[in-house]
């Protein structure tokens, strides 16, 4: 039998084992779009299995590009670009030309300016090597930027193959759909979901006779918050709308908390501002230092959330990581999360996420 793959995420479909990815009963066969249990599953129910790959299976996957002649195109979530940026690229798709498209646009706030983001982006990708063709901002979901950026990939790809490449919960499929569906008419080519690791294989979308686009698997970084929450609280910290800045005026020795999922700790310096970046769906709380330990030991999951139940289940003990901040304009960056600015430098603050989540400092996105 000829191999066949889900047009969903890309496995090779098989009908023996319920375990291993791809399976799909036999009676599946006689439909003309072919999806495996796992994506149909997802797509009708919203139910998410798991799957017996390893991170590093997926990394092998698009170290395959390095071999052929394409466009990559790095998908980055302009909220989440410390999280979504995949270092090491350019060891992985060789000497192919790469574009970096920042999805998510619609979430920052109105008054962020586009040419300046652009600038950012481009220097970060730098700083973290990788030299690239060319910047776009938009948002798959709003169907924004995607004409001038459909355009562009048209002239970098010189007629040959465009790989999508990104980590898990970017927004690609989201962003293929629409680019497909602007292009083709055709809607909803390939499975979309909030959760991490939808797509499984390379999904082939031919763009004519000899060329196509690939959909490739979604790189898992470890250390974003969306491996140590629950489905629901996934939902809560995934901004859908423009995020709203909340300003606290702190004095050392007081505390904000993040829902239940982060705190960061004031511990020395003049009275500062700090600017606050996360999902609209997510709760400060502030208070003092000397009864932050108290607090989430007796609120957390309660007034502190998210977190669940199910996510308090699985989330490791939070860690301080202790930050002494010199210069000003310095966002202060929860990995999958969001940021806190800090206006003004010399200051010393903790910041508090769970084991594993990854915290750093980078020059003022806004």
């Amino acid at each position: 039998m000829a191999e066949i793959q889900c047009q969903g995420c890309g496995a090779v479909i098989q009908t023996t084992n319920p375990e291993d990815a791809g399976y799909a009963p036999a009676s599946a066969l006689e439909r003309e779009d072919i999806i495996c249990k796992r994506c149909f599953r997802l797509k009708h129910y919203n139910e998410v299995q798991d799957v017996p790959f390893q991170d590093d299976d997926f990394l092998e996957m698009l170290n395959q590009i390095s071999d052929t002649k394409g466009l990559v195109v790095q998908l980055v979530d302009i909220f989440d670009f410390n999280g979504s940026f995949i270092s090491g690229l350019k060891r992985l798709t060789g000497n192919n030309p790469v574009i970096l498209v920042g999805n998510k646009m619609d979430v920052l706030p109105k008054s962020v300016n586009h040419g300046k983001v652009k600038h950012w982006l481009k220097r970060s990708a730098k700083e973290n090597g990788l030299e690239v063709e060319g910047v776009y901002l938009i948002s798959a979901e709003k169907n924004q930027g995607i004409q001038q950026l459909s355009q562009a990939i048209d002239q970098y790809r010189e007629d040959g193959d465009v790989y999508v490449v990104g980590t898990t919960n970017v927004g690609k499929s989201t962003f293929i759909n629409t680019l497909i569906s602007n292009t083709s008419g055709v809607k909803d080519a390939i499975t979309t979901s909030y959760f991490p690791g939808t797509t499984l294989g390379f999904i082939n979308i031919p763009l004519d006779e000899k060329s196509s686009l690939y959909d490739t698997p979604g790189v898992i970084q470890r250390h974003q918050m969306a491996h140590y929450v629950s489905d629901k609280d996934l939902k809560l910290i995934t901004p859908r709308k423009e995020v709203k800045p909340k300003v606290y005026q702190l004095n050392e020795e007081q505390t904000l908390f993040v829902g239940g999922l982060a705190r960061l700790d004031f511990e020395a310096g003049e009275r500062s501002s700090f600017v606050c970046h996360f999902s609209n769906e997510l709760t400060i709380h502030r208070t003092k230092l000397e009864k932050a330990d108290e607090l989430y030991k007796n609120h957390v999951g309660e007034l502190l959330s998210p977190p669940d139940q199910d996510t308090i289940e699985k989330l490791p003990p939070l860690k301080g990581h202790t930050l002494k901040i010199k210069e000003d304009k310095t966002d202060i960056v929860f990995s999958g999360l969001g940021w806190v600015t800090v206006p003004e430098g010399g200051i010393t603050v903790t910041a508090h996420v769970p084991e594993g989540v990854k915290v750093s400092l980078r020059e003022s996105l806004i």
